[in-house]
């Protein structure tokens, strides 16, 4: 029979955190819906007017030791975590909206909830955006910094994040990016180092893309950084570089919201089953900004390079040739303006069974990108956070333990990604675990039996 005993923690193994004091400054590139839905949400919880459904930090449990010690404490009170009264926020945009303004254009939100919040959200307006519209050719804001080259805009972002760290009292920061889909763009020589990329945005090379000068400033100023869209950003060498030399975390890339997260779901169980899968066919339609900045040809090449990797990478056709190797797989994204922020994902997958048989499974998903969206960047603030105050953490660059929230999870060069969300959850939990000297759960389950 199993032992009951419930077996303590190797506090010797376990990693040194720094304690979450003072206020955590959440800075923000793109004050769109994502960002004004998370922020609202925020100070709603705040207030005790809704729960922060969807948030693995703040109500995610996470088992510890033996299935019969019965230990399975909150996240948030099983790590340091910073508590949300501590946030304070500010951000960039091309457009001069205050908070409260973009999230009434947004729509995502009802009236009556923002109305609860608007004094808080409309004491935050953007700050102006580094943003050239060659890189997302449907928006022309024109809230934007002005300089002779992107050094220069770089610096006004560093300027910018000084200014914020003394005016807001925040003892740490974290960038999350939460602004709109660049161009297709491929690492190249101006990627591949410091000097090179600083050389390369003197010149204002046509390769440093708006994204890359806010990371850049960031990991500069020590501040972790997060990619929230499938832009390049931080997956080049020169921010893996700097993430490194600063302590300043990283990760990153695409939220994970919607269809792609349909897609880690369903796929791990037809591969867990071998089941073969003939054809994934995939079509979106949605009509906010996000939608019209992807309606731009090379918008959606970056968005689709995103969406296209997650089936291969879960399925692995080299390894089951047989169930994957013939798969067709198509990605299609269109903008609907009368759906606003309510995205609907559909696909038509055809997998096949036992003798080869065929078989058809259809999913509609009618989902509110923003609203799945918001918890994420919540967690990832919290964890970049947590990352930056852990003495294993914070000198590694790439967080891949949040591959989780990510539809292009970062990874160290050369080595292929976890798509499958149930492997990404395990490494997530394992890693907190391990972080406080825990036993790492395996689900071998054996020793009950004994």
């Amino acid at each position: 029979m199993a032992s009951r005993q419930k077996t303590a923690p190797n506090k010797s193994n376990t990693a040194e955190i720094q304690p979450a004091k003072g206020k955590l400054g959440v800075m923000i590139p793109g004050m769109g819906a994502v960002a004004t839905t998370f922020v609202a949400g925020v100070e709603a919880i705040r207030k005790g007017l809704a729960s922060p459904i969807g948030s693995l930090t703040q109500m995610g449990t996470i088992r510890l030791g033996k299935r019969t010690e019965g230990r399975s404490p909150l996240v948030k009170e099983f790590l340091p975590l910073a508590s949300l009264p501590d946030l304070v926020f500010t951000g960039w945009d091309p457009f001069e909206d205050d908070m409260y303004t973009a999230a009434r254009k947004a729509g995502v939100l009802e009236r009556e909830l923002l109305d609860k919040v608007k004094p808080f959200l409309t004491s935050i307006k953007p700050r102006p955006a580094v943003f050239d519209r060659n890189y997302v050719k449907k928006l022309d804001g024109h809230h934007v910094k002005k300089g002779k080259n992107k050094m220069e805009l770089a610096e006004q972002v560093r300027a910018d994040i000084r200014e914020f760290r003394k005016s807001s009292g925040a003892s740490r920061l974290i960038t999350i990016w939460c602004g709109s889909t660049e161009i297709f763009l491929k690492p190249t020589a101006a990627h591949q180092s410091v000097k090179a990329f600083e050389k390369a945005m003197q010149s204002n090379d046509e390769n440093v893309a708006p994204s890359m000068v806010y990371a850049y400033a960031s990991l500069m100023e020590g501040v972790p950084f997060a990619n929230g869209a499938p832009n390049l950003t931080v997956d080049l060498p020169v921010m893996h570089e700097l993430s490194r030399k600063n302590e300043a975390p990283i990760c990153g890339k695409d939220f994970k919201t919607g269809q792609t997260l349909m897609k880690t779901i369903l796929a791990p169980g037809f591969k867990a089953r071998l089941l073969g899968l003939n054809g994934w066919f995939s079509t979106n339609i949605l009509g906010n900004r996000d939608g019209e900045v992807l309606d731009d040809p090379g918008s959606f090449k970056t968005k689709e390079e995103s969406k296209l990797s997650v089936l291969e990478h879960i399925l692995q056709p080299d390894l089951y040739p047989e169930l994957y190797g013939k798969m067709s797989h198509v990605v299609r994204i269109n903008y609907y303006p009368p759906r606003g922020d309510n995205k609907e994902g559909w696909d038509n997958i055809d997998i096949f069974g036992w003798l080869g048989y065929p078989m058809q499974i259809k999913v509609d998903f009618l989902c509110r990108d923003s609203i799945l969206a918001a918890p994420i960047v919540l967690d990832l603030v919290l964890f970049l956070d947590l990352a930056k105050r852990t003495s294993e953490l914070r000198g590694i660059g790439i967080q891949e333990w949040l591959s989780f929230y990510f539809k292009s999870p970062m990874t160290a060069p050369g080595l292929y990604p976890e798509h499958d969300l149930f492997i990404q959850l395990m490494k997530l939990k394992n890693t907190l675990r391990h972080l406080k000297g825990e036993e790492l759960i395996t689900h071998l389950g054996l020793e009950y039996y004994d």
